[in-house]
């Protein structure tokens, strides 16, 4: 406490420095604000790869679906054996092609050029296990943002009540309660709660917008997977089988 006096007086009747306040925070507090240290760190990563991913995937898909709107044929960007990587409508796409060659391929190593109904709905399920898996791909990882969210204010929380406690716990042994004696203590205590708010702060925004656009970019897996399959109804099914 006496430390924590000097400091005090040697300050005057300025504001504690933050280096100031770190020098009196106690080792539990120090321990605390390095895990926050290790979130943060964890939750910008995070935040710019999975931005990386979303935008470069936004892009593809635009550019993928524009290509596949000229096409004839269901098959055709297919057989051209072009490779997208990185761009879900293309792994969707991807597939659905394999799905039908499979589906195509007559017992005596034929090629058919027509489906059956049962053929057409086997090529529908294996679309959505296909828009499920690029869904659970773009949501990859967006576990530790939720994670620093919730958690990091209450790590901040925890330590400002612990400091706090051996703040008032000083006071007690010392049997001095003012201003003065308590002021230094409180103010590392706090530091805490502040740095478990700038972590939980940034990765709520980026969380909320990661969100926004993950919900965006699935329901353009589904509206394709569903213009797949129409165009696929279209141009393979025969309905009279």
């Amino acid at each position: 406490m006496n430390f924590s006096m000097g400091l005090l007086a040697s300050a005057g009747e300025q504001k504690l420095s933050l280096h100031q306040i770190w020098t009196l925070a106690t080792l539990e507090a120090k321990l605390i604000i390095a895990v926050l240290a290790i979130f943060s760190i964890f939750a910008w990563s995070t935040m710019a790869a999975k931005a990386v991913q979303m935008r470069r995937a936004k892009r593809l898909n635009f550019h993928f679906e524009i290509e596949f709107r000229d096409q004839k044929s269901v098959l055709d960007i297919s057989q051209r054996k072009l490779e997208v990587e990185g761009c879900p409508l293309f792994s969707v796409y991807q597939d659905g092609c394999r799905e039908i060659d499979v589906r195509l391929k007559a017992a005596d190593g034929t090629r058919k050029t027509h489906l059956s109904l049962k053929a057409v709905e086997h090529i529908k399920r294996s679309l959505e296990g296909a828009v499920a898996r690029e869904s659970l791909k773009l949501e990859s990882g967006l576990i530790l943002l939720a994670i620093a969210v919730s958690g990091a204010p209450f790590l901040g929380l925890l330590g400002t009540v612990w400091g706090v406690m051996d703040t008032f716990g000083g006071v007690a042994v010392k049997q001095k309660a003012d201003l003065a004696a308590m002021a230094p203590g409180v103010s590392a205590a706090l530091i805490t709660t502040v740095a478990g708010l700038l972590v939980a702060i940034p990765s709520m925004f980026g969380y909320n917008w990661l969100v926004h656009t993950l919900r965006v970019l699935t329901i353009e897996l589904d509206n394709f997977a569903q213009s797949l399959a129409s165009r696929l109804e279209t141009e393979f099914l025969k309905e009279d089988e």
